[in-house]
């Protein structure tokens, strides 16, 4: 599948690789896959981020993330589901921080890789690749370029999804802006 990913899609692959070492993080996350893509220049991408105000508003797309992984990896719906049963997060957070310190529900403290030397991508992670696959196709496109995997971060259940729509990067917002209109209107990128 990597063979058909255009030289857009490979750096943002190879850049959430970066990430998760700049993060020291033992494996790659969807979430480091979107900070990739932040960081992508002139593209798509980047256009629809601008124009949906996402790179204004980076600091707090970084602080939601960081948000994420301090409460470990929940999502605000499993949070209210939680709070439906009397459960409550927060005290947990700040209770398992007490006792063990910031950042105990992070997780990834073990090095897995010691043997491999690489980080290998995460169950979720890899299921956005293969997403992105499919939303091409489904696209008639030949090749799998960044907005394809952009698009499908933002269309699945998880944190980072979770996040990029609070901050305004809905599936349907990101399309429009990387595609235009479903009559292939003018708001077209690169």
């Amino acid at each position: 599948m990597f063979e058909r990913f255009t030289k857009e899609a490979r750096a943002v692959v190879l850049g959430a690789t970066e990430c998760a070492e700049r993060a020291d993080s033992s494996t790659v996350t969807e979430e480091h896959l979107l900070l990739s893509l932040l960081d992508l220049g002139s593209s798509r991408t980047a256009f629809a981020f601008t124009a949906l105000g996402v790179m204004d508003r980076r600091a707090a797309l970084e602080a939601s993330l960081a948000d994420v992984r301090r409460r470990g990896g929940m999502t605000k719906a499993d949070e209210e589901a939680l709070a439906g049963l009397g459960i409550d997060v927060g005290a947990i957070v700040a209770r398992a921080e007490e006792v063990h310190g910031a950042g105990a529900l992070a997780g990834d403290r073990k090095d897995r890789r010691w043997w491999s030397g690489h980080r290998a991508f995460t169950r979720e992670a890899k299921t956005a690749l293969e997403k992105s696959l499919r939303i091409a196709l489904g696209r008639r496109d030949r090749t799998i370029g960044a907005e394809h995997l952009l698009l499908a971060l933002a269309s699945g259940r998880g944190v980072v999804a979770e996040v990029l729509a609070e901050h305004g990067a809905t599936y349907g917002a990101l399309e429009r802006a990387m595609f235009g209109g479903a009559d292939g209107g003018a708001a077209r990128a690169g």
